[in-house]
């Protein structure tokens, strides 16, 4: 297979996960929109728990079965899932929304985590450093293409097809993507890495590893200042969905004119300024600028941002901004980037713990920020008393960004000779 192609079905692959996922979020999210941020620190720790339970099984996965095996048993999985809420959504008005909209949220975000993570440790695996660093952003680019076209299908189709037809094309999406992903695992290779053979090791390395090995650990501590930021623009949008959206569809609208904004933006990074830092500066920048968008976006909303929760109407377009911002970066800078450093480790590691730390660690972090955001509501804080604590977060993101760049335990780059 040549590398054209391989690239091309890399691209593919990742197109069809991101439209399977974004097909789903505005629906997901409307739920959120309908119980404001009240309901996020229950719905997040669930969500933790759910990913304490499953991360010792992904390693489990990872160290057992070769690497065909284990993309095509996780993504039929996550396929018969949702075949199989197809009828809970028929009969949503016996069920009931909340506890179908908890089901649901949970389910979501545990198929977002694994799904896209066991992806990247997938392209960590076939591609060298140097590829990676060549090729990362227009794989991601093409996530954006799907991450574009997902919440266009949604908006367009959900109101004349319904729900439950949603998660059928998602399905399908998912279907397309793992048939190109086992392609690529027929990709002939001299060593375990790149015939997929077994990681083997224990199921807890990846925990172990996370804090254990320099790098990991950075991008531990990374991931939870990071999230926060977006986390509580994600929770304080819900409160203003809650006020201002009584209608179920258009709270959907609203959510994915937000997704097209931020894949939108993303997208437009990926092809144009990514590429370049990447090629030219290195990673280090391409993980650090991210993060020092962050301080002024959030130093913005510390300026003008109301004192009174009650306000929160009045400040949705500097928390659309923020939030519109943060996560654009953070799809069209910094995964590209970090995904590539993650080509820099050891193969057990790059699985076990780059997975742990993108299930458990975030979602301990959106556990943490949800609860923090709730107790400072009630303690009277203003929304722009909290937009500066966390511009202060984001400055020490920034170095540590910078940190784990440029971390001791990284390989050396290898060169495609």
């Amino acid at each position: 297979m040549g590398e054209g192609l391989t690239l091309a079905l890399s691209v593919i692959a990742f197109f069809f996960v991101m439209t399977s996922y974004y097909v789903l979020r505005p629906v997901r999210d409307q739920l959120v929109g309908a119980a404001g941020s009240s309901s996020l620190p229950g719905f997040y720790a669930i969500v933790f728990g759910v990913m304490l339970g499953l991360t010792p099984v992904f390693g489990w996965l990872v160290a057992r079965f070769p690497r065909k095996r284990l993309i095509g048993v996780s993504y039929l999985f996550f396929i018969a899932c949702l075949v199989g809420f197809v009828p809970a959504f028929v009969a949503q008005d016996r069920i009931g929304a909340v506890a179908l909209g908890t089901v649901f949220f949970v389910w979501v975000s545990v198929f977002n985590l694994f799904v896209v993570s066991l992806f990247w440790s997938f392209m960590a695996d076939i591609y060298q450093s140097r590829q990676a660093r060549l090729v990362f952003p227009f794989i991601a680019f093409g996530g954006m293409g799907g991450a574009l076209l997902g919440p266009l299908v949604t908006r367009l189709l959900v109101q004349r097809v319904g729900v439950p037809s949603m998660l059928v094309i998602s399905a399908v999406g998912l279907l397309l993507a793992l048939g190109a992903l086992l392609a690529l695992s027929a990709r002939p290779g001299d060593n375990a890495a790149s015939s997929g053979e077994p990681v083997g090791g224990s199921i807890l390395e990846g925990a172990k590893s996370a804090f254990s090995q320099p790098f990991l650990r950075y991008m531990t501590v990374l991931m939870l200042l990071s999230d926060g930021i977006a986390t509580l623009a994600y929770a304080l949008v819900a409160d203003y969905a809650k006020l201002h959206f009584l209608d179920n569809a258009a709270r959907t609208a609203f959510y994915a004119d937000l997704d097209l904004w931020v894949n939108g933006i993303g997208a437009a990074l990926q092809l144009t300024l990514t590429p370049l830092i990447l090629r030219g500066l290195g990673a280090v920048w391409a993980m650090v600028l991210p993060t020092l968008a962050n301080f002024v976006l959030l130093a913005l909303l510390a300026y003008f941002g109301p004192v009174d929760f009650s306000l929160v109407g009045h400040a949705v377009p500097l928390i659309a901004l923020v939030m519109i911002g943060s996560r654009s970066m953070t799809y069209g800078m910094t995964k590209p980037a970090s995904d590539s450093l993650y080509t820099r480790i050891p193969r057990e590691a790059r699985y076990k713990g780059k997975n742990f730390i993108e299930t458990a660690v975030w979602r301990f972090g959106d556990l943490v920020v949800t609860t923090s955001l709730s107790a400072a509501k009630g303690a009277g804080v203003g929304i722009a008393t909290i937009g500066l604590v966390c511009a202060g977060l984001a400055a020490v993101a920034t170095e540590v960004a910078r940190r784990a760049a440029t971390s001791p335990d990284l390989l050396p780059e290898q060169r495609d000779d």
